[in-house]
């Protein structure tokens, strides 16, 4: 009797984006226990958001003050590293995430197996070290961490204006968009030839039904991203 068929699931995700690093790690985690192809997919968010008519959770007070504990909880629960950063005004809606989006766009072009753990790094300096994530030496910082050459890392760099890069990372930003998508992550699950779109980190479970897999919890023993 033929193997099941593998599901795809796309995840589409900005960095900035402290709750998609809980959705980011546990779904890492699963795609070594679901019958899944994960894609990652780096977008946009100040494009989704504008794309969407939406606005940062953190701009309405209440919701803010409610993220700073729920995130505590939540990362506490899944076993990610997480500290919020000291200016997260600063972080999220001054310096934002453009170069990384086209770091991340131009290592998925390239040499996609260093994707995830690329990811992972950002996340750490942003929502782990309260580090910068925007200068050409933070980029290469996280690169060293993530295992790529320095000389692919000074390649890829270059190319952070080249308008295949901005392309890819509009057209990727517009498929989201298409999905329904209004923020990050935005999880999209291919299932008997439909896409099924999911928002955030906390339907995963809502996920897992519709993909007709098990649902173990946060599986921390599974976890990569180190303290």
């Amino acid at each position: 009797m033929a193997a099941p068929a593998r599901k795809s699931v796309e995840f589409f995700y900005d960095v900035l984006s402290p709750y998609t690093w809980l959705a980011f790690e546990v779904m890492c985690r699963y795609q070594q226990k679901w019958n899944i192809d994960l894609k990652l997919r780096p977008f946009f968010l100040s494009g989704i958001m504008q794309g969407a008519d939406n606005r940062p959770p953190g701009m309405v007070p209440a919701k803010a003050t409610y993220m700073g504990q729920d995130l505590k909880r939540l990362t506490d629960m899944y076993q990610v590293p997480f500290n919020m950063p000291s200016n997260p005004a600063e972080v999220m809606f001054i310096k934002g995430s453009i170069n990384a989006g086209r770091f991340l766009t131009a290592v998925d072009m390239n040499c996609d197996q260093y994707l995830e753990e690329l990811t992972r790094q950002l996340f750490l300096r942003i929502y782990y070290r309260d580090e910068d994530i925007t200068e050409p030496a933070s980029l290469m910082a996280a690169a060293a961490k993530a295992g790529i050459p320095e000389d692919l890392t000074k390649q890829l760099l270059s190319t952070l204006k080249d308008q295949a890069v901005k392309d890819r990372l509009r057209q990727t930003t517009q498929a989201a968009l298409d999905h329904g998508a209004f923020g990050s992550p935005t999880i999209v699950a291919h299932i008997d030839g439909k896409a099924q779109m999911f928002f955030g980190s906390d339907r995963l479970e809502l996920m897992a039904h519709m993909l007709g897999e098990k649902w173990y919890g946060p599986l921390p023993e599974l976890a990569k991203a180190k303290m």
